[in-house]
């Protein structure tokens, strides 16, 4: 894969440490983890022009309490759009609170209010846990909006990785359940097929990556012992895909998801879901995350930012 990467990527990219993950390791894994973005977001600044707050709104009977994370303007002189934001971290990994900087960074750059859902991980919450999860907060989010100072017609839902798996799925879920409208979905680089049957599932191994390894037991540990698998686990086996919100998404060529997700782009556009689609030669799996100075990695964000204002504020 190394030789493949976009130049200015391949000089950074022996400085990524090899991580693997295992069933027996993931606790530690996960400390790690929330321990490396507290220092991260501990040491920037604050933006003072938004305000971030968290609540608690009702779930389902398993999770009657499902903890979001609220990010306004201080200052609202007109009715905003909404963002809903489901955090990446393949089902397994990560929390809304390692999104802070981000997503304050995103309220005046998109003029919108965001709430980001700390959704239930695999392995204590598999399947359908995670996605009740983020389907309430999309409920509570729609419901509340007013309050909020937000246009409950225009609320995207955005999410990368596991978090744009979630996104496509809460799609699926929000269409057949006759639940809030979504102006627009945005899953990027999504984690949508557990059949690990394409080429690109199979072709990325290396360790500093997401890779085969890490893919299959994340997978596993998402759908627990679950016989038949349900297309709002793995969109991707979905088989009607019209009727679904607008949707930008894009992917990296060295990317474990890239065929998934040139088949679902593909399998949109013939529903006639309106669909935009990048592919970025040269790049890994959030790789804009790990080398955000990157010149590919800046264009990266700028067009997917650039699509999602159109889809706000148009």
């Amino acid at each position: 894969m190394e030789e493949k990467l976009d130049p200015e990527l391949k000089k950074m990219f022996s400085d990524i440490p090899e991580v693997v993950y295992t069933r027996e390791n993931l606790g530690a894994k996960r400390k790690e983890m929330n321990e490396m973005f507290a220092g991260m977001i501990a040491s920037l600044p604050v933006n003072d022009a938004v305000l971030t707050s968290e609540r608690y709104v009702p779930g389902d009977a398993g999770n009657p309490d499902v903890r979001i994370k609220i990010y306004e303007p201080k200052v609202k002189e007109k009715i905003l759009p909404g963002v809903l934001y489901i955090h990446g971290g393949g089902y397994i990994l990560g929390s809304a609170d390692m999104m802070d900087p981000a997503l304050q960074q995103l309220v005046p750059d998109l003029h919108c209010v965001i709430v980001s859902v700390d959704y239930r991980l695999a392995p204590e919450h598999p399947f359908p846990a995670p996605l009740e999860d983020c389907y309430a907060a999309l409920k509570w989010f729609s419901e509340h909006a007013e309050e909020l100072g937000v246009d409950s017609s225009r609320i995207a839902v955005v999410g990368p990785s596991a978090g744009g798996g979630l996104t496509a799925a809460l799609s699926l879920l929000a269409r057949d359940r006759k639940g809030p409208p979504i102006l627009f979905q945005m899953p990027l680089y999504p984690m949508i097929d557990d059949r690990n049957m394409t080429k690109s599932s199979n072709e990325i191994t290396d360790e500093r990556v997401w890779n085969k390894a890490k893919n299959q037991l994340a997978w596993n540990l998402y759908l627990g012992e679950k016989g038949e698998v349900s297309p709002y686990a793995a969109p991707a086996r979905a088989t009607d895909l019209s009727g679904l919100p607008p949707t930008y998404t894009c992917i990296g060529d060295l990317d474990p998801f890239r065929d998934e997700t040139i088949d679902y782009v593909l399998r949109l556009t013939q529903a006639g879901v309106p669909t935009e689609f990048h592919l970025y030669p040269g790049c890994f799996h959030g790789f804009e995350e790990y080398f955000p100075a990157a010149e590919i990695s800046q264009r990266f964000v700028k067009d997917y930012m650039a699509a999602l204002k159109r889809a706000l504020h148009k």
